[in-house]
């Protein structure tokens, strides 16, 4: 089904299409979920759920009791140049929400979208990180959403629900403009840009059958789901680069980590120094690490969840 069909030059036009899968059998007053992903072009973990995804349902589809919207690259521009904005125009798609009707190609994009899954009884917005960042899997959500989409996050199996402070530019966002709009809409985030990791794939793609069968859309049997971790801004640390150079890191993604305990270093292949021995300034867990090793100064290099322990 398309979703928005512009007319570009060259004769070319930008189609963004979703997959529609529902029960055989129609009935009025079926719950309808909207799985989107491919916002930022350079994002593809969401391309790998959508598929996987999409084969399980049609492979079970006696299971189904509502609709499933499966949007899988709301940017294909961005998708088809490995860009993570709409390179015709240079912009962040999930800074123009909730577009406008009326107005350029890509808020015209935009305003078709939010049209379209209106009305949905849930929608989840799949992310990678970027190039430079790992992430494992996470549910981020603002404090203003934060009583009603804390429960449905904890049946999504990911490892971490970050619940952070509202900001003025999370207003332009999906998962801002269609909460604002009474669909219940959650941020996963997870893997690293330009990459697909499987196993994290496979786990998102549990978790929402599980988070399906949660509100009556599934019927199926689910696997086991992860106990999430939860936690606010306060807990989280920063560790930042200091100096340029290659960053080295010497702890697993995803670990227990202690004050003081040695995170890596930035060195310099020019003249064999090491530039910043990096330390974890608290006790916590790693949960996001610098992917891509050449850092300028002020670069993040990982998070720490404070206080917590996966012991």
């Amino acid at each position: 089904m398309d979703v928005a069909n512009v007319a570009l030059p060259v004769g070319e036009r930008l189609l963004v299409r979703k997959q529609r899968v529902e029960p055989e059998e129609p009935r009025e007053g079926r719950k309808r979920v909207c799985i989107v992903t491919g916002i930022h072009g350079d994002e593809l973990e969401g391309q790998a759920v959508a598929w996987r995804l999409l084969n399980e349902i049609r492979a079970h589809r006696e299971y189904l009791d509502g609709i499933v919207d499966i949007y899988p690259a709301m940017n294909p521009l961005g998708i088809d140049s490995i860009q993570r904005g709409i390179p015709l125009f240079d912009l962040d798609m999930n800074r123009i929400f909730p577009g406008d009707g009326a107005g350029t190609v890509a808020e015209y994009v935009a305003h078709e979208a939010v049209e379209d899954i209106s009305g949905a009884d849930l929608c989840i917005d799949i992310h990678a990180s970027n190039i430079f960042l790992r992430e494992i899997p996470q549910v981020r959500i603002s404090e203003s959403t934060a009583p009603f989409l804390v429960p449905l996050a904890k049946h999504i199996n990911a490892d971490f629900i970050w619940v952070h402070a509202s900001a003025t530019v999370l207003q332009s966002t999906l998962a801002h403009t269609m909460n604002s709009r009474g669909v219940p809409t959650l941020v996963v985030e997870m893997g690293v840009g330009m990459r697909v990791t499987r196993e994290y794939c496979e786990q998102l793609t549990t978790g929402i059958l599980n988070l399906m069968h949660e509100i009556g859309v599934w019927n199926g049997p689910t696997g086991p789901v992860r106990e999430p971790i939860i936690s606010e801004d306060d807990n989280v640390s920063f560790l930042n680069a200091e100096a340029s150079g290659l960053f080295l890191p010497d702890v697993p993604f995803w670990s227990d980590v202690v004050a003081g305990q040695h995170i890596g270093d930035i060195v310099s292949p020019l003249t064999g120094e090491v530039l910043q021995r990096v330390e974890a300034e608290e006790d916590g867990i790693l949960f996001t690490l610098r992917e891509y090793p050449m850092v300028y100064q002020g670069a993040l290099l990982a998070r720490i969840l404070g206080g917590a322990s996966l012991a």
